[in-house]
């Protein structure tokens, strides 16, 4: 009966645990390496459901720059962007501040496709950028010493890189919204957007100089973590929020789909052993509190 609701909360809980999956690999290869070693995964995993059920015949020639521009902005940029804060401040700091893309859609909605701004919407906003505060500046007691607790460098690069990747996310988005109109398929429309940023990962590699180098040697252990990250995020979470979409009201799906920050608690509390703080509790409610009132306003 509640099929739809239930898969956007499995959606919302695979990328809870892809996060904190992603946490290892990311530190040990650094953002650039990680990500590229899991791009590839996942166009690989797109590519086989793409090519078996025949789905090119859905996208349209004509919006092939929207897509590039949206693979690039959204992808590219903002899953670079996201291992960046993830290597910095840790899983839980930077599922919070990557839940900013909401209010961030919403308010580009309003600039930049005239979609109305109610005043629920505003408030939902302010909800959700007073959580993101308060998760980050009272998300950690004194005695939790875990080492996805630590931030490493300086907060306010942190915080920017995150912001700039839900920014990303957001203007990707609402690049690529006119093609998902069209009626194009979502998975292969995922799969060119995806192999846009792989290829944009792997020209990194190959700048002069080798700026982007690995931090560390890879391994097989590295890879397994990698693989299952992209296949939790892009690969099962993203199957299960399209199969929310394709019956479930989208207000709905969407708030429940923005449960990430909260459902990573609990496994944090599991897997360090130590009870988030309060503050931390908080600001994932109102966070989702926040994305409620867009939504469905």
């Amino acid at each position: 009966m509640f099929l739809f609701e239930v898969a956007a909360l499995g959606a919302a809980a695979t990328w809870a645990i892809g996060g904190l999956i992603s946490a290892k690999p990311a530190a040990h290869l650094g953002a650039i390496g990680f990500n590229c070693v899991r791009m590839w995964f996942v166009v690989v995993f797109l590519g086989i459901y793409v090519f078996a059920t025949g789905t090119w015949s859905t996208v349209d020639s004509s919006h092939a720059s929207l897509i590039f521009l949206s693979g690039f902005v959204g992808i590219f940029m903002g899953d670079t962007l996201l291992f960046l804060t993830l290597n910095r401040m840790g899983p839980r700091r930077t599922a919070i501040l990557f839940s900013m893309n909401a209010p961030m859609s919403a308010l580009l909605g309003w600039l930049f496709l005239s979609e109305e701004l109610s005043f629920q919407a505003l408030v939902g906003i302010s909800f959700v950028l007073v959580g993101v505060i308060l998760a980050i500046a009272f998300g950690k007691r004194k005695d939790q010493l875990h080492k996805w607790e630590a931030i490493r460098g300086p907060v306010a690069i942190g915080v920017l890189f995150g912001t700039l990747a839900a920014l990303s996310q957001s203007v990707g988005s609402i690049i690529i919204r006119p093609v998902m109109e069209s009626g194009a398929d979502p998975v292969a429309i995922s799969l060119m957007r995806c192999t846009i940023a792989a290829f944009g990962l792997l020209v990194l590699f190959y700048l002069p100089g080798r700026p982007f180098r690995l931090a560390n040697p890879i391994n097989k252990e590295i890879v397994a973590l990698a693989s299952l990250s992209g296949m939790l995020g892009m690969g099962i979470g993203m199957t299960l929020i399209l199969y929310a979409l394709s019956g479930g009201e989208v207000g709905i799906v969407s708030t429940l789909s923005a449960t990430t920050p909260a459902m990573m608690l609990p496994v944090l509390w599991w897997q360090t052993k130590e009870f988030p703080a309060i503050g931390a509790w908080i600001g994932a409610l109102l966070v989702i509190l926040g994305c409620a009132l867009i939504f469905m306003s």
